[in-house]
């Protein structure tokens, strides 16, 4: 079966070269340099190209790798100085073969084993992954069993991707303190079909100190705790329940006994399991209300949000975009950066508590959110935004003058100046493409004099035309005549 030392041989050559930092190799020559004075430089020449060195960072993705390889001795020269590995998309599919591999590499930070079928159940042998720090298993089919393993074996983890393993429930028994991984920060759970918030907070309780957790695409419905009772309750893992005496029993055994007496109550508000969390990426969900991201608002070190694409902004469409994020603002008073955005600055705060007071005055008091009264005890009752209207007036009167013939006449000013050209011709006896108009506004003439309208199809309101306002018609052929008259004097 191919094996990672049969790709090494192939990409680097079956040659060991070791790149000690404290001795030198047979492939090194050793040059010293001693001038006059008594400083001493040595210069380290490597004879071998570095083609042929296995790199730090160590990518053989695609290379049908099954296993590490029988030569153990060769293997672990080989690999001793690598920090990083990317193993993505070969034929792993044994745990054991995985960590025959890392047991080779002292060293090692970050492993990336997305899509290799490891969905088998781990067998740990040791434990000397101490330097191991960030694992990736996108696509991986790997079990909860498997996860809980990882997460006890690699004690100082920070980050763990668990992506695309069609994941619909968190199998991780968090009441049970050895399966409680302190130190993991950032998790990546993109693309599993987890439906229930509750679900999810078994990864707040599991990784209590976690401060990236990204959920894009996931089928969030709701931030609600509240459990389904008609879900089979063997797959109910909150199980906190409280019986009619209102004692609160979490023994397995007795809850099957309660079971039929009992009320199913919320375990903890949505932002209970993750008090450590400063990002959180919910792109892509299906959250639809905003009452979620209220719950959002109480996470309590939240710092960062991705929320876009979900239900709420696109069903109905009564929000523009600049509306949709002055009412995410206005709603997280502790987010400082919303969509991959800069900083919210405390003037596009403002700005947005102040829409969102406006746009929530004249709703009934049971339409407005509990925000709405912080904010007007923030800011005071607000007065409606005067509404004033720009638009141009769609008809003005306007004086025509040629020569001595003086007309004034309504103007649509959305017609073009070609169209009022044309209009024209009936009156001073001139074609469209003969003619020449020069606009005079009544305020500014004194300084700047008529202004010829030169472009055919501009429309007459970008000119400013107003009520009062002159267009001067003069014919083309006049400008012909004058140029040759002057040109005649000239010749004379």
């Amino acid at each position: 079966m191919p094996s990672l030392l049969e790709a090494l041989e192939l990409k680097y050559g079956n040659t060991i070269n070791d790149c000690s930092e404290c001795s030198l190799t047979d492939d090194e020559t050793e040059l010293s340099v001693s001038p006059k004075s008594a400083l001493s430089v040595s210069i380290f020449i490597p004879k071998k190209s570095p083609r042929h060195t296995v790199p730090a960072l160590l990518v053989l993705q695609d290379c049908n790798i099954e296993c590490a390889g029988s030569d153990t001795e060769k293997l672990r020269n080989k690999c001793k100085n690598v920090e990083e590995l990317d193993l993505a998309q070969n034929k792993l599919s044994k745990w054991n073969h995985v960590f025959e591999i890392l047991q080779h590499m002292p060293k090692i930070k970050f492993v990336n084993l997305s899509f290799n079928s490891l969905a088998d159940n781990i067998i740990i042998k040791n434990n000397n992954y101490l330097s191991l720090k960030n694992l990736v298993l996108n696509g991986t089919r790997v079990s909860w069993l498997t996860v809980q393993q990882l997460v006890n074996l690699l004690i100082n983890l920070e980050e763990l991707h668990l992506s695309l393993n069609e994941f619909k429930t968190v199998d991780i028994d968090y009441r049970n303190n050895d399966n409680i991984n302190r130190s993991l920060k950032k998790l990546h759970f993109t693309g599993n079909p987890i439906e229930h918030w509750y679900e999810i907070a078994k990864l707040g309780y599991a990784f209590p100190n976690l401060e990236s957790l990204v959920l894009a695409e996931c089928p969030i419905t709701s931030l609600s705790m509240k459990n389904n009772i008609n879900n089979n309750y063997d797959n109910n893992k909150i199980d906190i329940i409280r019986n009619n005496d209102g004692k609160i029993n979490d023994d397995d055994d007795d809850n099957d006994e309660l079971f039929n007496n009992c009320e199913f109550i919320t375990a903890a508000s949505a932002h209970d399991p993750f008090n450590m969390l400063r990002f959180l990426n919910v792109n892509g969900t299906l959250l639809s209300a905003w009452d979620d991201v209220e719950k959002i608002a109480r996470f309590p070190a939240l710092k960062s949000l991705r929320m876009q694409g979900c239900p709420l902004f696109e069903s109905p469409r009564e929000y523009t975009e600049h509306e949709r994020r002055q009412l995410l603002i206005a709603r997280l008073p502790n987010v400082e950066t919303l969509n991959g955005g800069g900083v919210i600055s405390a003037q596009e705060r403002e700005d947005a508590e102040r829409a969102f007071i406006r746009y929530y005055m004249d709703k009934t008091e049971v339409d407005r959110p509990e925000r709405y009264a912080e904010l007007v005890g923030i800011h005071g009752k607000l007065d409606p935004l005067v509404h004033v209207d720009l638009t141009p007036e769609k008809r003005v009167k306007v004086k025509f003058t040629y020569g001595d013939l003086v007309e004034m006449r309504c103007v649509d000013v959305y017609k073009t100046v070609f169209e009022l050209k044309t209009k024209l011709e009936s009156m001073v006896k001139i074609p469209a493409n003969k003619m020449r108009l020069f606009y005079v506004d009544q305020v500014m003439k004194t300084q700047y004099g008529p202004e010829e309208m030169l472009y055919p199809s501009k429309q007459l309101y970008r000119y400013n035309i107003r009520n009062g306002d002159e267009i001067i018609i003069d014919s083309k052929l006049n400008r012909v005549v004058s140029s040759s008259s002057s040109t005649s004097s000239i010749r004379s």
